[in-house]
């Protein structure tokens, strides 16, 4: 089991939490994790004015793969720049076509809708996201906190970070080492 990537797209405005929780909650796992700047390897400022060091440029990191999950935090612009890219799009349709773990969370999702990735699936967002999300009928959308649909995993936002983390976890790593990471960090059952 041990050898299992990620790869997380950091972009300008991008939400801290849904991008430094699973960082940390996979590490924590023993997956390697890349996180990779949308435009470069210099500090971003992500939604609340805290600057994250991304590991490479997503230019970089993507000649890497392939990536065992893609992961993109939500965050607003960041969901935006993502949903915007041509490099994200490329990333996104290559993990698609090898059934590659495509992980997405609060406004995350809307990436995947403007770049085509998923349709027919079941997802969640946050609840701002919802009516975008919907608008063309192409997923079937649930309130559940994550959401597993085949190849994807989706959640609502900040709040749900450590569960979505966690899902990525047992998916790339097993139920056993879901457990072994969440037991130290005091979360409520």
């Amino acid at each position: 089991m041990a050898g299992k990537r990620a790869l997380v797209i950091l972009s300008k405005g991008a939400e801290e939490m849904e991008t430094v929780i699973p960082v940390d909650i996979m590490r924590r796992a023993g997956i390697s994790v890349t996180v990779a700047g949308l435009t470069g390897k210099d500090p971003v400022q992500c939604s609340r004015n805290v600057v994250i060091c991304p590991d490479a440029s997503l230019e970089e990191a993507s000649k890497q793969g392939p990536y065992d999950v893609v992961l993109l935090p939500g965050g607003m612009p960041g969901a935006q720049n993502l949903a915007e890219s041509p490099a994200v799009k490329e990333v996104l349709k290559d993990q698609d076509g090898r059934k590659g773990l495509i992980a997405a969370i609060c406004a995350g999702p809307t990436a995947l809708l403007a770049h085509g990735i998923g349709y027919g699936s079941t997802v969640t967002t946050h609840p701002g996201m919802k009516e975008k999300m919907m608008a063309g009928d192409h997923y079937k959308y649930s309130e559940a906190r994550v959401q597993k649909d085949g190849h994807y995993i989706t959640s609502r936002g900040p709040g749900t970070s450590f569960e979505f983390a966690l899902t990525i976890v047992e998916e790339l790593m097993g139920a056993e080492v879901a457990v072994q990471v969440k037991a130290p960090l005091i979360m409520k059952d």
